[in-house]
């Protein structure tokens, strides 16, 4: 069963049930015009979406009591009781209907030539006919009623209907019997309103706050271990239950396009297609109505100013029909939705001359901005392309709304367009508000959270590497990775306000600041792709997002606030911000596209010559770890580590995985609870193993070493940044005993543990 289906079962028992309930009010106030209004709204509703569904056989019963019902409404009938026993009979019938289309998938009856199906015919045409008789009720009313008493008390149609949806189609007792496994549509739904979840997320979001706390302050408290990790799973299984129940897919928006992109083609005078893709992706409910007005605003755009009238695509070689396609697809933590038409795309060079025009931005700086500035000059206020005002466009009042709108949720506006070819317009909405996934990085002795959202990669730069990691052009600092050069944005020097980073000082500074150990966090944000220089990181976290006072809000680094699980607050960074900040340039659409395909050739030659390896230290030995094996990278306390006997084992995710110490990493944290350890963890085969390594250090391509005179390759070596390192061999872990399910046998667990 479809989604649109199984919404309209739900809201028409909804419905059904407050005509029930209605229905016998109606007895003792036969001229209650809320109640006939009641009856009257849950009718019609069914009739409406029954005929574009093609539930044929539901909208004829259902038109034939909404006549009826017309009359009482009006007053041109009073509900004696007559009346009401042969709406209760429309009840069943309805009812029935419903359950028999959720538990067959069809309504029965429509079309079928079979013996069964004519009774069906015959017995909905007996209803049918008695809601037409008692239309009549004043007019003939000692007859009229004699026929509704006696089908009452002969229930021909009720036998024909009964609650469990029996019908002459099939046995009764194939449908009294519903499915195994299965429940009514109405029966496993709840309506719950908007605000209460709201509530509920607001305190699930201080449950995981206390959370945090409560695992950082019992690390050094093995004895509370195994309560602590049960508390951590429980609290992510609620937030995550919280979080589905407020998601809602984006059909519920997308679904009046269509109406108002017909309307918008006829006033305009334009051949529209629409395509709608992904419907079934899911939002926030919250995010959901946040995003209407600009996805509309974004639509008439479209059609405004993107599609061309069907004799202008005509004379430039295009279908005279345009094409508007709304694509909604998930892509890491945020929903992208699209808005793309084919048509004359955005002229640039108008975009400056008429931002310069209405005095948005000067003519000096105007003349020095690339082709993806200007197109963001689009979304300033006043802003329009019109040549006249219009009751669809002209005031200037539409694409600033649009950014507006999205960045007050946590979102991004991206725009691409090729003049000839057409336009997209891209919503870049966060899951949710409340809890997000963060990096916390260190600088300037403080703490700050870092969404993973627009974190790419982290690179290590080592103290023997500080000195020349770092490339100088014209007093920009870049970094050269993978072949390509990297922007670089010190953090420190970002959030000083005395050092200015085009000054002699702020270079040396900089050159200072990694002069010891340093990390880069390669980030893309608004389409600018740069690295974020630190001091440290610490543990991921997931944060709870609260808003900033309007100072905080009014220094623009900044996204929001949250509570770090050892009790400090830190800022949450705003990564397009800071890019903006510090100047760094957008890549064209073409810049993008070649640095893909540079990519995937890398990649490709990486496949042929050899493989990806994480760089690692092992006790003061380096060491590689094959990429395609690491699932993530782990710092944790040594009180996490248990043992099983001798062997060390880690609980990750509810699943003991073994670790490998033949370094003696372990060992050298001396038994201290406190101390950080960092584990790898790999998949072998079909199982998990973790790494004990003293350090991570960057991810590089090694070549394959042969031995001398052979065509066999050197086993356990690469050759890693021009020196042969050591390939760590995961199938030497040794597994651990399993027991069914893949965990230890508490018998097996105690045994070794006592040996």
């Amino acid at each position: 069963m479809d989604e649109l289906t199984r919404e309209f079962l739900i809201e028409s028992q909804e419905g059904l049930d407050r005509m029930e309930r209605c229905l016998t009010d109606l007895e003792e106030r036969p001229r209650d015009a809320d109640l006939l209004g009641e009856i009257f709204r849950s009718v019609h509703t069914i009739k409406g979406t029954t005929g574009f569904l093609g539930f044929t056989r539901l909208e004829k019963l259902a038109h034939a009591g909404e006549n009826l019902l017309g009359l009482l409404r009006d007053g041109k009938l009073s509900a004696n009781r007559s009346i009401i026993t042969g709406l209760l009979q429309l009840m069943d019938a309805l009812r029935g209907i419903l359950r028999i289309i959720e538990t067959h998938n069809h309504e029965g009856g429509s079309g079928d030539r079979s013996e069964d199906g004519g009774a069906v015919a015959d017995k909905d045409a007996q209803l049918i006919s008695l809601l037409h008789e008692l239309q009549h009720t004043e007019a003939a009313p000692a007859q009229v009623h004699a026929a509704v008493n006696n089908a009452a008390a002969a229930r021909p149609v009720a036998q024909m209907f009964d609650a469990a949806g029996a019908s002459a189609l099939e046995p009764a007792t194939d449908l009294a019997s519903p499915r195994t496994g299965t429940s009514a549509a109405s029966d496993s739904t709840l309506r719950v309103d908007v605000m209460l979840l709201n509530r509920m997320m607001n305190l699930v979001g201080e449950l995981v706050l206390t959370r945090n706390q409560i695992l950082q302050a019992t690390s050094l408290d093995p004895s509370l271990a195994i309560l602590t990790r049960r508390l951590d799973m429980v609290t992510a299984d609620l937030r995550e239950s919280v979080m589905r129940a407020r998601m809602q897919p984006v059909a519920n928006v997308f679904s009046k396009f269509p109406r108002m992109i017909r309307d918008l083609s006829q006033l305009l005078q334009r051949k529209v297609r629409l395509v709608m893709e992904g419907q079934e992706t899911e939002l926030d409910k919250s995010l959901l109505e946040a995003i209407k007005d600009p996805l509309t605003h974004a639509v008439r755009n479209s059609l405004d100013h993107g599609i061309e009238p069907p004799e202008t695509r005509i004379a430039a070689g295009k279908d005279p029909e345009g094409t508007l396609r709304l694509r909604a697809y998930q892509e890491s933590s945020y929903v992208i939705i699209e808005v793309s038409d084919d048509g004359a795309g955005i002229c640039v060079e108008k975009v400056r001359r008429k931002a310069i025009e209405r005095g948005l931005i000067a003519t000096e700086r105007a003349a020095v901005l690339g082709e993806r500035e200007l197109l963001q000059l689009i979304f300033l206020p006043g802003f329009s392309t019109a040549e006249a005002v219009t009751s669809v466009s002209g005031r200037g009042v539409g694409m600033d709304v649009v950014k507006t709108n999205v960045e007050k949720i946590g979102g991004k506006v991206e725009i691409d367009s090729r003049p000839g070819k057409g336009t997209t317009l891209r919503l870049r909405i966060p899951l949710t508000l409340a809890i997000i996934p963060a990096l916390i990085v260190r600088s300037l002795k403080q703490s700050f959270a870092l969404p993973q959202g627009s974190l790419s990669e982290l690179v290590h730069i080592p103290s023997e590497r500080a000195a020349t990691a770092i490339e100088w052009m014209d007093g920009t600092p870049l970094y050269r990775l993978r072949g390509q050069l990297l922007p670089l944005i010190f953090l420190d020097r970002m959030l000083s306000p005395l050092v200015r980073p085009s000054s002699v000082a702020a270079k040396s500074k900089a050159e200072g600041a990694v002069a010891g150990e340093g990390f880069i966090a390669v980030l893309d944000a608004d389409g600018r792709r740069f690295g974020l220089v630190v001091d440290g990181l610490a543990d991921p976290e997931e944060i709870v997002v609260k808003p900033l006072s309007g100072v905080l809000k009014s220094i623009g680094l900044y996204s929001g606030a949250t509570v770090l699980g050892s009790g400090d607050l830190a800022l949450i960074l705003d990564p397009g911000s800071i890019a903006s900040r510090a100047g760094v340039t957008m890549r064209t659409q073409e810049e993008q596209v070649k640095s893909a395909q540079g990519e995937r050739e890398d990649e490709h030659e990486t496949d042929m010559i050899g493989s990806r390896y994480l760089l690692v230290e092992i006790a003061g030995r380096r060491a590689a770890v094959p990429l395609r094996d690491v699932l993530r990278i782990e710092r944790i306390s040594f009180s996490r580590i248990e043992y099983v006997g001798y062997r060390p084992v880690l609980n990750s995710e509810g699943q003991l995985l073994p670790v490998e110490d033949s370094g003696g990493v372990l060992a050298a944290a001396g038994g201290d609870p406190s101390a950080q350890v960092v584990v790898v963890v790999c998949r072998e085969g079909n199982r998990q193993v973790g790494i004990a390594v003293s350090h991570v250090f960057d991810v590089a391509a090694g070549s394959e070493l042969f031995e001398a005179g052979s065509q066999h390759r050197a086993s356990g070596v690469t050759l890693l940044n021009d020196s042969v390192t050591g390939v760590v061999d995961l199938d030497s872990v040794a597994p651990l005993p399993l027991g069914s399910g893949g965990e230890v046998e508490p018998s097996e667990w105690a045994a070794e543990t006592m040996a």
